[in-house]
């Protein structure tokens, strides 16, 4: 008889495994409420998931079928209970544009280098989460995130203008578009374009007002929710009907045409060393983006119902859905922003909602494809531009100018170059702005002057605060943890106040907010306290951290140096210049103290 598995080894793989901690309390409450969720997220996914595959220059159904195998493993190693994976308008676009030139759009190779490109995202993200590495994820800050998706939605809904007013337009960057788009205004197909900004309007209707006038008929208000949800599949039943009852595909009405049915296909990526090289930094700009966002609705989501995520468990579940695309057809693949808080929204508890949601996919593979014939190609266009549209926020601009000019920065660059040259040039331009910008900022760090708070112990900034200095005693605040690029400006700060200050005698240097002191910081103390001690000054340190500390203490600074470390400022002040401090005990009105600042 085999040995039953322990409790404390079935936490162990329930911790690979999430499937084995949620599945063992699973009952029928449960089961319904992941029903609803996975048939309201079916009905919104199945209209995005053909627009999004149109977006990224490939057959309609691949985004069906790129949509069943991720739902399926990230339901066994995902760590979030509502996050629904798929196709997204961002990934989506990348894609087009990481694989462009490697094929025609539309094409078989076009569609092997897809696969291709969701076998490499996919063992990125593995890799990385096999080796921890979900912190690489924190280098691209909230401000280029906004920047690059709020570019990358403009660039989209530029793109799907063409399709929706029925002409041909040249050109990959925003102003290329919306130039061509422009030159073009005479050409508009007015049968495609009536229809196309019709469906645009219905669906920015059905999004805001149809579920509030629903309820106003009285329907109650789970049905009003899946019935204002089926806007895009109304509006793909709608248009399709009427392009077949009119005859409008003869009269130049582009449609999606012959959709084959059927289970998603076995794949094999290419295994061409060559391409691999070309499309590796566009797989790893892929991964990192769907990550972030995946992990950013992720954690949201999960704080709302108290319950948190694994980033680095969430790398292993996305590399796990994007090899599961890579293998039945599909194309890269993240966690949606939109059908994520559609399935949070509609109760779904556990991952087991996007279990039945891809059955839901599977059976329209099945069944449904060749209803789909006279669906107009102007419809799945208006459905991405109202999706995507909702993902611009240009207030970022706004908040940023007002907070951080730097971020600001960040922002700027990363949208003008999104929109004028690229999606993957704008990103890698935001993040070495953003570098660039923290690099400069900390080699600036910021180096107060503190004084004594009169009756108390406690030392603020002259410049702010009405507080004591003593002249014969330097208190120096360093806001900033020392490294090669600032270490400089700490000794030219020291340099000028000994120039300026002929009584000097004590320097403090308040460490409260250094956190770290690499190599080359350790040298310009080691130097600082080699020119003071010349000058006849004693460098004394406090308020030092213990992981600072423990660094130091396996140096020989700390023997060398001539003055002390202190456990805390207003013990070295109480130390050093005791009769000083004895006379400090309140300010009085002839007492000339700085101004608040």
């Amino acid at each position: 008889m085999a040995p039953r598995m322990s409790w404390p080894s079935l936490a162990t793989a329930a911790s690979y495994l999430p499937i084995l901690s949620w599945g063992r309390r699973y009952d029928r409450a449960t089961l319904v409420s992941d029903l609803v969720a996975a048939m309201i997220v079916t009905i919104m996914l199945i209209p995005q998931s053909l627009a999004y595959a149109s977006l990224a220059g490939l057959p309609p159904e691949v985004g069906l079928y790129a949509s069943i195998a991720p739902l399926l493993l990230y339901a066994v190693f995902g760590t979030s209970r509502v996050l629904a994976v798929g196709p997204v308008a961002v990934v989506s676009l990348m894609t087009a544009t990481a694989i462009g030139d490697h094929a025609v759009a539309g094409s078989p190779e076009y569609w092997t280098v897809a696969i291709t490109l969701a076998f490499l995202s996919g063992a990125m993200l593995l890799l990385m989460g096999v080796l921890r590495l979900g912190f690489l994820a924190s280098f691209l800050s909230h401000p280029v995130i906004s920047g690059f998706i709020t570019a990358s939605a403009l660039l989209i809904a530029a793109g799907q203008l063409k399709v929706i007013l029925g002409v041909k337009v040249e050109g990959h960057s925003f102003f290329e578009l919306v130039w061509g788009l422009v030159q073009q205004g005479q050409r508009i197909h007015l049968t495609t374009a009536v229809l196309g900004l019709a469906t645009v309007a219905f669906l920015f209707w059905a999004r805001r007002s149809l579920k509030p006038l629903l309820l106003k008929l009285g329907l109650g208000a789970r049905l009003a929710d899946v019935l204002a949800k089926a806007g895009p599949v109304a509006g793909i039943a709608v248009t399709a009907w009427l392009t077949w009852f009119f005859h409008w595909h003869e009269a130049g009405v582009r449609i999606v045409g012959t959709v084959p049915q059927g289970f998603p296909p076995l794949s094999l990526p290419s295994f061409d060393l060559a391409l691999w090289q070309e499309l590796a930094v566009p797989a790893l700009l892929i991964s990192v983006v769907g990550f972030v966002e995946s992990v950013s609705v992720g954690q949201t989501l999960a704080a709302k119902r108290r319950q948190r995520i694994e980033p680095d468990r969430e790398l292993v579940a996305l590399g796990a859905s994007n090899l599961g695309a890579a293998f039945t057809g599909g194309f890269p693949v993240t966690g949606g922003f939109a059908r994520s808080v559609v399935n949070f929204d509609a109760g779904a508890q556990t991952p087991a909602a996007g279990v039945f949601t891809a059955g839901g996919i599977l059976l329209a593979a099945l069944f449904l494809t060749p209803a789909l014939y006279f669906v107009p190609q102007a419809t799945l266009a208006a459905t991405i531009v109202v999706a995507v549209l909702s993902l611009v926020d240009l207030d970022i601009l706004r908040r940023t100018w007002a907070y951080a000019k730097s971020d600001f920065a960040a922002v700027v660059v990363t949208l003008l170059v999104t929109l004028g040259v690229g999606v993957e040039s704008g990103l890698v331009a935001g993040v070495l702005v953003s570098l660039a910008l923290f690099l400069f900022k900390t080699s600036r760090p910021h180096i107060a002057e503190v004084g004594l708070v009169a009756g108390t112990e406690h030392f603020r900034n002259v410049l702010r605060h009405r507080v004591h200095v003593n002249p014969a005693l330097l208190s120096l605040r360093v806001d900033e943890s020392l490294y090669f690029a600032n270490a400089r400006a700490l000794e030219d700060r020291i340099n000028e106040a000994v120039a300026l200050r002929p009584d000097l005698k004590q320097v403090i240097l308040q460490c409260s907010a250094i956190n770290d002191i690499d190599a080359s910081a350790l040298e310009s103390l080691e130097a600082i306290d080699q020119r003071l001690r010349d000058a006849g000054i004693v460098l004394h340190l406090s308020e030092v951290k213990g992981p600072v500390m423990d660094r130091l203490q396996t140096t020989a600074f700390l023997a060398h140096l001539r003055g002390q470390v202190f456990l805390t400022h207003f013990q070295a002040i109480a130390q050093l210049a005791p009769q000083w401090l004895a006379g400090v005990v309140k300010p009085t009105a002839d007492q000339h103290l700085p101004e608040a600042r």
